[in-house]
């Protein structure tokens, strides 16, 4: 719940991580960690922690997106996942699914606009953590070539964490991001398991219950050629 500690912590491990790379993304809520009562740790779009996503976006020349609380009007709360770039912010996604088994959805505003943010020639489709239980939202429209799913996913649903990543990336001929906390608080425990899964769903993935970063590559040139190879998008039903 210590954002400005959290800050911090990230901080250190992206800048310790390897140089050059274009796009770091942090878990959802990464700033509190998930909160189903935002009251007392919402910001606004001009916070502190998405402030300091710009400055680390500019820092580092690269994309910086991870979702945090926000607070857009009297009562209206949303768990917003923020794209910045070293231009300013690209875009902002407000999570659609809400998590009704943890009560989420008594104290956000749903989100009802999928976003697409281009950068450095991928376009990536932001989606949050129970987003990842519903294929039709997450379809591929021909409009995406990367999915980033942000998650507070518990160790007791692990096995679908990691299953359904794997599924929308070769439903979807897409790469998939997947960033999940670790640790503990006091409802639940997260083991992690942050992967980078390709198109024919072969995965690099974070040793359960390590806080560690893992780096890889969006292969457009590939990307493009397996789609045309197999259109399997060209077929699907609507």
């Amino acid at each position: 719940m210590d954002a400005a500690a959290n800050r911090q912590h990230f901080e250190a491990a992206m800048l310790a991580s390897p140089l050059g790379s274009d796009l770091y993304v942090l878990p959802e809520m990464w700033n509190t960690g998930f909160v189903a009562d935002p009251s007392q740790v919402a910001e606004t779009d001009d916070g502190e922690s998405v402030g300091w996503m710009l400055n680390m976006a500019r820092r580092l020349d690269a994309a910086v997106a991870g979702s945090v609380a926000v607070r857009v009007g009297e009562g209206d709360y949303r768990n917003r996942f923020f794209f910045a770039t070293p231009d300013g912010l690209a875009g902002h996604y407000d999570k659609h699914h809400l998590f009704s088994y943890g009560g989420e959805n008594h104290c956000y505003t749903v989100g009802n606009e999928r976003v697409v943010v281009a950068w450095r020639g991928v376009r990536f489709l932001l989606l949050v953590c129970y987003d990842l239980r519903f294929p039709i939202w997450s379809r591929n429209a021909d409009d995406y070539d990367a999915i980033l799913y942000v998650a507070n996913w518990p160790t007791a649903r692990d096995l679908a964490w990691r299953t359904l990543l794997r599924a929308r990336a070769i439903e979807n001929q897409c790469y998939v991001v997947g960033v999940n906390r670790v640790g503990n608080d006091p409802s639940c425990s997260y083991q992690g398991c942050s992967a980078i899964v390709g198109p024919y769903g072969e995965a690099e993935e974070c040793p359960a219950g390590i806080e560690t970063t893992l780096t890889g590559t969006i292969d457009i040139p590939f990307l493009r050629h397996f789609r045309e190879k197999f259109p399997v998008l060209a077929e699907r039903d609507w």
